[in-house]
């Protein structure tokens, strides 16, 4: 009965940990589990952080377009995309998943990559706290600074732009904001540097987002942007 009870606090424990550690994530160069998971492995990994102001706006702009284009108006998660995809599964169409970036910041700091049902039941309310306790502007901050932008352990928009492009994320152009929004599903196979025709289709559609009415006044009601 001791067992389990120790067991069972343990688990509660590991369960709870992300809950008090997020509110700390207001401040500081967080890293991300997969960044971790490279360093004990010996691998190589480039992160140097770069402040929110220090980013062109291109880029935030584009991977919104790219990732999540609600952004601005939900509470970490899109209910609109969660039924959508749900719907596609039972019709056997296999889609890209809904993730929010605010999902997205919550298995990459505290979670595991790949499909699972145990990973999205933890990621959801997670999601809904890292939404509240950080808010939209340091969770772009955050995002852009963890999400892997190059093929050999470059993280985040300094490093995925130096690598790419050869000048820092302050410099970014437009068309390459949003080459570098078109590879976040993989950068191992998708290049920003040496892009393939669908990856510069994907910058195209990407960079009109960007410029869309909906996501300039999604940009303009939120100050913190």
């Amino acid at each position: 009965m001791r067992i389990a009870r120790n067991l069972f606090l343990i688990l509660l424990a590991i369960l709870l940990l992300p809950y008090l550690l997020a509110p700390l994530y207001r401040v500081g160069h967080p890293v991300s589990t997969l960044m971790a998971w490279r360093w004990l492995r010996g691998e190589s990994v480039s992160r140097p952080w770069v402040d929110f102001a220090a980013i062109s706006p291109a880029l935030p702009r584009a991977v919104i377009g790219a990732e999540d284009a609600k952004f601005c108006s939900h509470h970490g998660i899109d209910w609109g995309a969660v039924h959508e995809v749900i719907d596609n599964a039972e019709e056997g169409e296999v889609v890209r998943g809904g993730s929010t970036i605010t999902q997205q910041v919550a298995k990459n700091l505290f979670l595991w990559p790949g499909r699972s049902v145990v990973r999205k039941a933890l990621e959801f309310p997670l999601a809904l706290w890292i939404d509240l306790v950080l808010g939209k502007q340091r969770i772009l901050e955050i995002y852009l600074n963890i999400a892997e932008l190059g093929p050999s352990g470059q993280f985040g928009a300094q490093a995925g732009a130096t690598y790419a492009f050869g000048h820092p994320a302050a410099n970014l152009a437009p068309r390459e904001a949003a080459l570098l929004a078109a590879i976040l599903p993989n950068p191992h196979r998708r290049s920003a540097r040496n892009p393939s025709p669908g990856v510069r289709r994907l910058a195209g559609v990407y960079m009109a987002r960007a410029q869309s009415s909906g996501l300039q006044q999604c940009w303009s009601e939120n100050r913190a942007f």
